[in-house]
């Protein structure tokens, strides 16, 4: 006899954890915003949505200044493109990459301005539904950030590997969300002020 495994879509995974995530950090979001992000964070697992194609057809990075740039030469529409763009990526790699950008000249710090901005603008140029997502988006940056910093962690804390990582950033940072994350894998996880 066969057993029937289930499995989640990718935007069903994103979901729940989503909402699993804003419910424990308190934040309330608008239905057609938690769309939003489910689809952003199903759009970005595939990592080539992330990168721009040079003319010889390597994977770039285009720095967040060229976007905004860009932006301001556009009219309406394509300007609502490529800010919206510049918000997507900024949220993603400020919350799933928060860590490695700590090490970087402009840091985490950059790319939260940089988008909350970007979906300001967005949400005044945009208009009906899509106005009240942009907004959201805007006002809300810095705690959909640590959103995105917890889902990544509980991603890779479901890993071994990953769990050294998420141990080894906590010892560093002491972060709350993170003892959680780790006391949930079934870690236990030395008391704050004793010496590890």
């Amino acid at each position: 006899m066969s057993e029937l495994v289930a499995t989640q879509s990718l935007k069903e995974f994103f979901k729940a954890l989503l909402l699993q995530v804003t419910a424990q950090q308190h934040v309330e979001l608008a239905d057609v915003t938690e769309f939003y992000l489910v689809n952003l964070l199903a759009e970005f697992a595939a990592s080539e949505k992330l990168f721009t194609r040079s003319a010889d057809g390597r994977k770039e990075v285009e720095p967040l200044a060229i976007l905004y740039y860009r932006a301001l030469q556009q009219q309406r529409e394509e300007k609502i493109r490529t800010l919206r763009r510049l918000g997507d990526i900024s949220l993603y790699r400020a919350g799933f990459f928060s860590s490695s950008l700590r090490q970087t000249a402009t840091g985490a710090e950059y790319y939260i301005q940089m988008g909350g901005s970007a979906y300001r603008q967005v949400a005044a140029l945009a208009q009906g539904a899509f106005a009240v997502v942009y907004r959201e988006l805007w006002q809300k940056f810095r705690p959909l950030v640590e959103v995105l910093e917890e889902m990544a962690a509980r991603g890779m804390a479901s890993r071994p590997s990953g769990t050294l990582k998420v141990y080894e950033t906590w010892l560093r940072t002491k972060n709350d969300r993170l003892e959680r994350i780790l006391v949930d894998a079934g870690l236990v996880v030395p008391l704050k002020g004793l010496p590890n």
